[in-house]
């Protein structure tokens, strides 16, 4: 039996658990939030930073989405002084920018997988479609055209929260995240370059959809 004078004690202990568990996914991490990923960009120096500030375990996705080759942070070659993460929008987004008309947050990270770069771009915006912001490094990474990419790009906004949308070229996929509380939030993952990579389509989509559970 449970004492008057403690029950207080206890209730207060059990609310904290909960709270505690409902602020945490599966990864022991926060819920990605707009607010998180805006705070995380404006974490990230000016000139970049040194390592992914997003809990993103690229050795862990790449096994689960059955891709060999070593995996870690930072491109297969070092590219000089060229960051492994840059963070945009938040309070560095100026007046009239994109980031800025519609308020969010992008943060890019590079990882290596065997031979080819992985490049995660992460974004949240206040209002759809986010995922509009990535038209710009799509065409690069393709190797198509802007018109192409964009297509992609309205293809993927239509998708579901959870659904990975592949380019045809198969090098880039995204998905549509859920975000805790208000806002629209993408994650695009490329690999290779100009429209070329040692990963299939199947391991990129597996290793997309693997990368959106980290952070989600």
């Amino acid at each position: 039996m449970i004492h008057v004078r403690h029950r207080p004690v206890i209730a207060a202990t059990l609310a904290a658990v909960a709270l505690v568990a409902g602020c945490q996914n599966g990864s022991g991490t926060a819920p990605l939030s707009l607010k998180s990923l805006t705070e995380t960009a404006d974490g990230v120096p000016d000139d970049g930073a040194d390592s992914c500030p997003l809990p993103y375990d690229i050795a862990e996705a790449a096994k689960a989405a059955g891709v060999g080759g070593k995996a870690g942070s930072g491109p297969v070659r070092g590219e000089g002084d060229t960051p492994v993460a840059t963070g945009e929008g938040g309070k560095r987004a100026e007046p009239g920018e994109p980031l800025a008309e519609n308020p969010g947050a992008l943060v890019s990270c590079t990882f290596h997988i065997g031979q080819d770069d992985v490049r995660v771009h992460t974004i949240a915006t206040s209002e759809p479609n986010a995922i509009n912001h990535l038209a710009p490094v799509i065409s690069p990474l393709t190797g198509t055209s802007t018109d192409a990419a964009i297509g992609y790009i309205n293809q993927a906004a239509g998708a579901e929260a959870g659904e990975v949308t592949l380019t045809t070229s198969g090098n880039v996929a995204s998905v549509r995240l859920k975000l805790d509380g208000h806002g629209d939030a993408a994650l695009l993952v490329g690999a290779g370059q100009s429209g070329a990579a040692s990963l299939s389509r199947k391991q990129l989509g597996d290793l997309t959809e693997e990368l959106a559970g980290q952070v989600q």
